[in-house]
């Protein structure tokens, strides 16, 4: 869901806390020194201190030389010793600081040279993605080095956990979300921290968080293992909300990586019949999506103050398998600190063809102002409650040759006994349903009269009528495979009504399968 312009108008960032005193305290007199001298200290990336050269210090737009003299091993102790433990991951921090110093060592094992990054906490900084944080859908941000992914976890964190007064837990392998020490950096909130320790270690945390702490929000910081892109999905489909980043520029680059590439649906090759591939105009093989994405937003950020917004990741990469034009959302953030949109997203599409479902085989002719609709083999009592609920402008006929529009039992479109040949033959539009339930009709009728939006309320209505019947009967009840955000609201909704559910099968076609207790 994009917001407009209007409403992100007047929104602005700022108050930025970065405890620079204190990494100052760490490093040698000297340094210190020299670098209290420069004048733009609010703008500091980085301290660099290598054995035997002069010190650095780093500014987005400029490299200074710190003092005259190289760096003595003497110097990299004092630094060593002021700080935490250098784990595994060869990263050490100040307590209770977002700074992060890691260490460069030879080849006995002996430290050479320090990195010492400036950890910042920007409140605000979500405010130009705060709708898309808001809806509740497991969001992604990918992004270079530097452009502000990882001071936009600690905010999100935040705000869910304060704001929205939702159970958050980061999982911090290195400590950058939420700093060094026992006790997590104040920019967090109320948000519970778990430490890791090992990067190695990162999927089974991600899982243990899960399992253990109840959390609604989980924060993960730099998904890079296919173990973890695994534990990625197993959260998502427990109806947590992930927010998180991944290595990678952008989505397409995702995409096209194959130990992260289920984060957003994988990619595999599939054989198309020759009437498929003539349909289509392509090859006989194709790729295509593999199963629904972890993440149902994908957002880049292209620079500190500007990012594009997939807001329909399923749909996005289908356009990329197809060489079909993709338009995201851009956002910026002007020099006044107010928020625009430049760029508005494309409007979204229903798919014609889900999993459990056939959209229209045949588009035909345009339909009249109000429509006569022919059933073949579909429930007339189902269709007429879909007609009334969505409130369309349509009446069921029992004449074919009055109808507008035809929606059929797909069992009885393949046997096309005459009367339904004389149908289509009459270039009427025609739906195709796989079961004759009411969520597969009442699909058919959206798309009939192209009503956007709908996927999600058709999933929970399917899931409300399940329940109705396990309260009924008792007997368990399969839905229609669905996404893993949907799956997510699905077991909400069973699991208020005092039901248990659990999801089965393989992607495309995991679905719920509702019981008793």
């Amino acid at each position: 869901m994009a917001i407009s312009a209007e409403r992100l108008a007047g929104v602005k960032q700022l108050q930025v806390t970065d405890n620079l005193d204190l990494l100052l305290t760490v490093l040698p007199p000297m340094v210190r020194k020299c670098l209290e001298e420069q004048s733009n200290l609010e703008e500091l990336l980085e301290i660099v201190l290598d054995l035997g050269r002069e010190a650095e210090a780093r500014f987005p737009n400029s490299v200074v030389q710190l003092c005259d003299i190289g760096i003595t091993t003497d110097d990299i102790d004092h630094v060593v010793g002021r700080v935490g433990m250098f784990g595994k991951d060869n990263r050490a921090g100040i307590e209770r600081t977002l700074h992060r110093i890691s260490a460069i060592r030879n080849r006995q094992g002996r430290i050479v040279g320090l990195t010492c990054r400036i950890g910042r906490a920007v409140y605000g900084t979500i405010d130009i993605i705060r709708d898309v944080v808001e809806t509740g859908k497991s969001t992604l941000l990918l992004g270079r080095p530097g452009v502000g992914k990882t001071t936009k976890l600690r905010e999100v964190a935040r705000v869910l956990g304060d704001e929205f007064k939702k159970r958050v837990v980061v999982v911090d392998t290195s400590n950058e979300i939420a700093g060094d020490g026992d006790i997590p950096h104040p920019a967090i909130g109320s948000a519970r921290r778990m430490q890791v320790a090992t990067p190695e270690q990162q999927h089974a945390v991600m899982i243990e968080a899960v399992e253990n702490h109840m959390p609604e929000v989980v924060v993960i910081d730099e998904i890079g293992t296919e173990q973890e892109a695994f534990a990625a999905r197993t959260i998502a489909e427990r109806g947590v909300q992930l927010i998180a980043t991944a290595h990678g520029n952008s989505l397409e680059n995702l995409l096209m990586n194959p130990t992260l590439s289920d984060l957003v649906g994988g990619i595999q090759a599939v054989t198309l019949s020759d009437e498929e591939a003539r349909r289509r105009g392509t090859q006989k093989t194709v790729l295509e999506r593999k199963a629904p994405p972890t993440f149902d937003v994908v957002i880049e950020i292209i620079d500190v103050d500007k990012l594009a917004i997939h807001h329909d990741v399923a749909s996005v990469v289908d356009k990329f398998l197809r060489g079909a034009p993709v338009r995201p959302e851009i956002r910026v953030r002007n020099p006044e600190g107010e928020v625009e949109v430049v760029q508005a997203p494309e409007s979204p599409r229903p798919e014609r063809e889900e999993a459990g479902r056939t959209g229209p085989i045949m588009e035909g002719r345009p339909l009249p102002s109000v429509v006569k609709i022919f059933p073949y083999g579909v429930s007339r009592n189902r269709l007429e409650r879909a007609i009334r609920e969505l409130r369309v402008p349509a009446y069921i006929t029992k004449d074919a040759d009055e109808a507008d529009a035809v929606i059929a039992l797909k069992a009885h479109f393949r046997k096309e006994p005459a009367k339904l040949r004389e149908v289509t033959n009459r270039n009427l539009p025609t739906y195709v349903v796989k079961s004759n339930t009411y969520t597969q009709i009442a699909s058919s009728v959206r798309d009939m009269f192209n009503l956007r939006g709908s996927d999600e309320d058709m999933a929970l209505r399917e899931a409300e009528e399940a329940v109705e019947r396990v309260i009924d009967n008792g007997v368990a009840q399969e839905l229609m495979p669905q996404t893993s955000y949907v799956r997510r609201q699905q077991h909400i909704l069973v699991e208020k009504a005092g039901l248990a559910s659990v999801s089965i099968g393989t992607e495309p076609y995991r679905r719920l399968r509702i019981s008793k207790p």
